[in-house]
C-alpha cells in the first residue's frame, strides 16, 4: 500500500482528497496535518466522514511517506517545504500555484512537472514532483489544447467562466457569506486572474506562434461547486472538422469527453470529468468546458496524477458517479 501524507487537511480540497484516498484500493493515509485541528477527529471538520473513518488530524509529519499532498493556500507550500524535509523517495503533489510556472518549477532541487494529464501524461508518469493545475486553468486549457496543438489559434481568445462558492475556499470574506452569494452574481479579478499565467504558458508551449491575447473574465456563481467556462476565437474550418480535431486529441483521455449535445454543469459535479461542447457561428468557434472545481479542478486530478506516477490504472479510486438531482 502507498503511504500518504496530507498537509493542510481542513480545507475543501483536502476533504475531497481524504474521501478519495480512504476508498482508494492502493493507498493508506498515514497522517493528515493541520495545526489548527491537531487532535480532533477528521469527521469533526469533514462531517460526512462520520462512520467512515476515525482518523485524527495531527501536527506531526512522517517524512518517509511515499507521497505527500500539499493542500495549502497559495504561497504556503514553499514555506512548508522550507521548514520540513522529506525522504528523497517521497513524491510530492502540490495543489497550490507555487510551482506551476516555469520560473518557479525548480525549488530546493525539486523539479516540479505541470500535472495536466491531457497535456503531458508520459512526463507525469516519470515525475517525482507535480504542480497540480488550477481549477479555472484546467477547464480553460482543456477547451483550447486541441486548437493549440494543431496551430489553429489565429486571433485573441475570449473566455468567460463561472465558478461555484467552494472555489473561494473555507475562509470567510464579504463575498463568500450565504447572504451575499445567494441570488447574486459578480465578476472578480477581470483580465488579471492568476491562472492566466499557466494558461498562457501551456498555449505558448503548444503553439509558439500564438502572439494574441487571452482575455479572461472570471465570475462568481451562486452555486456550491463546478466551473462553466465558455471561450470563443476565430476559426476558419468547419464545425465537423473541429469536432474531429477535438475527438482525435482526446481519444485516449480518461476523463475528457466531447459532447455533440449542449452541456450543463450537473453532468460533471461530483465526478472527475471534463465535458466539452463545440458550436460554430460564422467564423467564430465557441467552446464550452465544464468541470467540478474540487475534483477535476483539484483533488480528483491530484489522485489521477498520483495514479500515473505510481503506475496504477489512471482511473483507480476515481470511479465517481455524479448526481443529476
Amino acid at each position: 500500500m502507498v503511504q500518504v501524507g496530507i498537509v493542510g487537511g481542513a480545507g475543501y480540497t483536502a476533504g475531497e482528497l481524504i474521501r478519495l484516498l480512504i476508498f482508494h484500493s492502493k493507498t493508506n493515509i498515514d497522517f493528515i496535518y493541520s495545526t489548527s485541528n491537531a487532535g480532533n477527529k477528521v469527521y469533526k471538520v469533514h462531517q460526512d466522514l462520520l462512520g467512515v473513518t476515525d482518523l485524527e488530524f495531527t501536527k506531526t509529519i512522517n517524512p518517509k511517506v511515499d507521497v505527500l499532498f500539499l493542500c495549502l493556500g497559495h504561497g504556503n507550500s514553499k514555506v512548508f517545504l522550507e521548514k520540513n524535509e522529506f525522504s528523497e523517495t517521497t513524491k510530492i503533489i502540490d495543489l497550490s500555484n507555487d510551482f506551476r510556472l516555469e520560473k518557479d518549477k525548480v525549488f530546493q532541487g525539486k523539479d516540479f512537472v505541470y500535472g495536466l494529464p491531457e497535456l503531458q501524461k508520459e512526463t507525469i508518469k516519470t515525475a517525482q514532483y507535480i504542480a497540480n493545475p488550477g481549477c479555472f486553468a484546467t477547464a480553460i486549457q482543456l477547451a483550447v489544447l486541441p486548437l493549440g496543438k494543431n496551430e489553429k489559434l489565429k486571433e485573441s481568445i475570449h473566455v468567460n467562466a463561472v465558478t461555484g462558492a467552494t472555489g473561494a475556499g473555507t475562509s470567510l470574506s464579504k463575498t463568500t457569506h450565504f447572504t451575499w452569494r445567494d441570488n447574486n452574481f459578480s465578476h472578480y479579478k477581470p483580465f488579471t486572474h492568476q491562472h492566466l499565467g499557466e494558461i498562457n504558458q501551456t498555449v505558448n508551449r503548444l503553439q509558439d506562434s500564438f502572439d494574441s491575447e487571452i482575455v479572461f473574465m472570471p465570475n462568481r456563481g451562486n452555486f456550491s461547486r463546478g466551473i462553466y467556462a465558455t471561450l470563443y476565437t476565430t476559426y476558419e474550418d468547419s464545425l465537423e472538422q473541429a469536432i474531429k480535431l477535438y475527438k482525435d486529441y482526446y481519444k485516449n483521455a480518461a476523463y475528457t469527453f466531447i459532447s455533440e449535445d449542449e452541456i450543463h454543469l450537473k453532468q460533471v459535479v461530483n465526478t472527475n470529468k471534463c465535458i466539452i461542447h463545440l458550436y460554430k457561428h460564422n467564423n467564430k468557434l465557441l467552446v464550452t468546458s465544464i468541470i467540478d472545481n474540487l475534483l477535476k479542478g483539484a483533488s480528483g486530478q491530484a489522485v489521477q496524477n498520483m495514479n500515473l506516477m505510481f503506475g496504477f490504472e489512471e482511473t483507480e479510486g476515481l470511479q465517481l458517479k455524479g448526481s443529476f438531482f
